[in-house]
């Protein structure tokens, strides 16, 4: 691990070229210079063969954090490294590969499905149909194997450590073993997998494969209305963090940015409830922290984080639900690190800002560089691939008005040279060569140079809020022990009241320090110590009480495995 160093460079020139990428310029020079930084930065992070490096301190291609670079940019920018890339996370058995996660990753860790997302990406940026019959088997066998080792059919939800989040305590209670989290069912890993189930429904429809299309959009389909009933917190107004426990789960309340971000920007939030979560989920004054409430005791990395590249998600969910205000601070949450820090960083303190708190760091990271570039390609210019078309739905904040230039564009055989003038997110005017714009897309036909123009109706959207807050932390998870037909705890800081639960649901909330057990039949015990705010802690580690639910050995049933494995409890194990 790299630990974070104290400085980087007091001044940033650019050094290497960059002029056969697309050029932005603007009326904010301080934009356009971190335009420029990320070109750079993003021509460095092309490794000899092509591939695209993680980070300045990360070598290699990691699935994970190419494919969200992919979708913000890199297929826009680098198409071919960006193939390349993901071609270098395929197994010899034809599976994507989970690279990073608790417990030796797959099937801890089972976001390594936002790969197909990447490739069909690439595939409406390119056209090239061989580049989607190459990864369609890939994407149809992973989903596979997942329906298979991760989806839980009493819930309809994908079981799995959060996307990205992956280093155990920073995001999850300390009590939570590789099980637990393996069984743990969490926002942004669900809309991963309804998004991949989407698109591996498209590629179906493209390729004439009916059946599994039907399949796929089914199984979208029943994630998104599980992740809907099951996550989403009516009263805060965004998703739950995860569901986890062992007999009777509960939600946890902390927002997760990136399954909120994901969860407006794939479309698994109805345009209501898209508006609500970008109006709700806590904001930080340095932008969007991973989790929020953050957890105590814990040194920033994702816990007390902000990531670039989740904020610029942030940003791509704010201008759907055509929230300004949320928009101009996700950009601005952007924007205010590189240029102080004259480097995409990976992740900042939340609390103060500052790079150097966190655990591990890099500059020139992948995801983040990306992130900056679709900040201009995906918000302020609007680009929407489809398969046939390039869309373009502007949304310029107020704050970022007057006259944007976006010249060398390449689209398929085209080379676009693009002006926009105006704020919001309506256009009044859109031309082609001088001739008005149908649809304000570009058709995938076109060829050879073209000149664009936007003009936007300079109108402010619907007002709309944000939740900004300060950056608070959660009491400490109790410790919860069992005797004399009595759960006791002692005082956690900062708490008033304790919540006791018993199968998942509250039995019991007061300021006392023991709980008396009725006797019944087996249950589960937890406790959650909530502050004067209404913050609450995790809940403890459920405790069992009373007469164990009936244990069936099954390998006194079946042959057991003739595998030479060890670690196993009894006579053996049922493969």
């Amino acid at each position: 691990n790299a630990p974070a160093a104290k400085t980087t460079a007091q001044q940033w020139q650019q050094s290497i070229k960059t002029d056969d990428f697309p050029q932005y310029t603007s009326e904010y020079p301080l934009a356009d210079a971190l335009y420029n930084l990320a070109l750079e930065e993003a021509r460095r992070a092309v490794e000899p063969d092509s591939t695209l490096r993680t980070g300045k301190e990360w070598a290699g291609v990691w699935t994970r954090d190419v494919s969200y670079s992919i979708l913000l940019a890199q297929a826009t920018l680098q198409p071919r490294s960006a193939m390349k890339s993901l071609l270098r996370k395929v197994s010899a058995e034809g599976l994507i590969i989970q690279d990073t996660g608790t417990g030796g990753a797959y099937p801890c860790s089972t976001d390594r499905v936002v790969w197909a997302v990447a490739a069909w990406e690439v595939y409406k940026v390119t056209g090239d149909e061989a580049w989607l019959r190459q990864v369609y088997p890939v994407i149809k066998k992973s989903l596979e194997e997942d329906a298979q080792n991760a989806y839980n059919p009493a819930t309809g939800l994908v079981r799995g450590e959060s996307s990205f989040l992956d280093w155990r305590e920073q995001t999850y209670p300390r009590w939570m073993q590789p099980v637990d989290i393996y069984q743990s069912e969490n926002l942004g890993t669900n809309a991963v997998h309804f998004q991949a189930n989407t698109v591996l429904a498209l590629m179906a429809r493209q390729l004439g494969e009916a059946a599994v299309a039907a399949r796929h959009e089914q199984a979208a389909g029943a994630i998104k209305q599980a992740i809907n009933q099951h996550l989403w917190l009516e009263k805060a107004g965004y998703y739950g963090q995860y569901r986890y426990g062992r007999v009777f789960p509960v939600v946890s309340p902390r927002a997760e940015a990136l399954g909120e971000a994901l969860s407006v920007y794939f479309g698994v939030a109805d345009a209501a409830r898209a508006k609500t979560v970008v109006e709700k989920t806590p904001t930080v004054p340095f932008g969007i922290p991973c989790i929020y409430p953050q957890i105590p005791g814990i040194p920033p990395y994702h816990n007390d984080a902000v990531w670039p590249f989740v904020q610029s998600f942030w940003a791509l969910a704010a201008a759907k639900a055509g929230n300004e205000a949320s928009l101009t601070e996700s950009m601005a949450a952007v924007y205010r690190p590189a240029a102080l820090f004259l480097t995409n960083k990976e992740n900042f303190v939340a609390s103060n800002g500052d790079f150097a708190g966190t655990q591990v760091n890099s500059s020139n990271m992948l995801w983040s560089l990306s992130g900056s570039l679709g900040l201009v390609y995906k918000v302020l210019f609007g680009m929407h691939y489809e398969t046939d078309r390039l869309v373009f739905q502007p949304f310029v904040p107020q704050a970022f008005k007057g006259t944007r230039k976006l010249t060398n564009f390449k689209y398929r055989q085209a080379v676009l040279n693009i002006e926009m003038t105006g704020y919001g997110n309506e256009i009044q005017e859109i031309t082609l060569d001088g001739q008005p714009l149908a649809g304000a897309a570009v058709p995938a036909t076109l060829t050879g140079p073209h000149a664009l123009r936007i003009t936007l109706k300079s109108q402010a959207p619907a007002a709309a809020k944000t939740n900004r807050v300060a950056n608070l932390y959660s009491p400490e998870t109790p410790q919860v022990t069992f005797a004399n037909s009595q759960l006791s705890w002692a005082a956690i800081k900062d708490a008033q009241t304790y919540r006791v639960l018993k199968n998942g649901q509250p039995v019991s909330t007061g300021g006392a320090l023991t709980y008396a057990v009725p006797a019944g039949p087996y249950a589960e015990y937890q406790v959650l110590a909530i502050d004067s705010k209404g913050l609450e802690s995790f809940a403890s580690e459920p405790l069992p009480v009373g007469a164990p639910a009936t244990e069936v050995q099954l390998e006194t049933l079946a042959p057991a495995a003739a595998y030479a494995y060890k670690g196993f409890s009894g006579k053996g194990f049922v493969e």
